[in-house]
């Protein structure tokens, strides 16, 4: 039996926390609750972002960045002025392919009141990335991204939708990856069990089966 992780307890200590916190969203709540969430969300998220990290550079062969989301919402736009987000959000970013940042490649995970998610792709394309998504599209590659898509929807993967309503000139309004083009944004994710108790183990699973839409994405240059 392998022995116990320090992050293997997260799911179920973040889903309580972060419950008690959507209850009671204020600053002085938070601060009085900061050192439960060094301890019980923080410390096991960063040990689990290293540890996949390195189990996501073996899996595709490029440098991974992992990043854990501050809990601190930005409100200066929003309507809604509670400080603290009800989630725990973490991300690795695959130093492979094109783009920077959020045009990258990415894994994601998520620990959420109502759902435990991991997921993948591209959250945002600047306009190099976008023409090459595009050509890759219309050719011959498009149709294998499309089986894969077709694949992971019949094992519970859920997508992005189109973010156009037009196929984009100059492509034929009738063109077979019609729907494809019309992204310019990918992203695709599944639920996890909440009661898992292997997370590593877990992440590895899920994401493997993604790995074919991520080295789609990540064969764009």
């Amino acid at each position: 039996m392998p022995a116990p992780q320090v992050f293997d307890t997260l799911i179920p200590e973040a889903r309580a926390f972060l419950s008690e916190l959507d209850a009671n969203n204020t600053r002085d709540w938070f601060l009085d609750n900061k050192d439960r969430y060094d301890s019980e969300l923080k410390a096991p998220a960063l040990a689990l972002l290293d540890v996949v990290a390195a189990d996501l550079e073996r899996m595709t062969g490029h440098r991974v960045s992992p990043k854990l989301f501050r809990p601190q919402r930005d409100i200066r736009f929003s309507k809604d002025k509670t400080p603290y987000k009800a989630h725990l959000h973490m991300l690795w970013d695959i130093d492979g392919g094109s783009g920077s940042g959020l045009d990258r490649s990415a894994f994601y995970f998520g620990v959420e009141l109502d759902r435990i998610v991991l997921g993948g792709g591209c959250m945002g394309m600047d306009k190099a990335k976008l023409v090459a998504f595009r050509k890759r599209v219309a050719s011959p590659k498009g149709k294998d991204l499309m089986r894969a898509m077709a694949a992971a929807s019949a094992e519970g993967t859920r997508f992005s939708d189109p973010d156009l309503k037009r196929v984009p000139a100059p492509f034929p309004t009738d063109h077979p990856q019609g729907e494809l083009l019309k992204h310019k944004t990918l992203t695709f994710w599944r639920e996890v069990d909440g009661g898992t108790k292997d997370l590593r183990k877990t992440l590895q699973g899920g994401f493997a089966k993604l790995m074919p839409l991520q080295e789609w994405l990540l064969a764009l240059k």
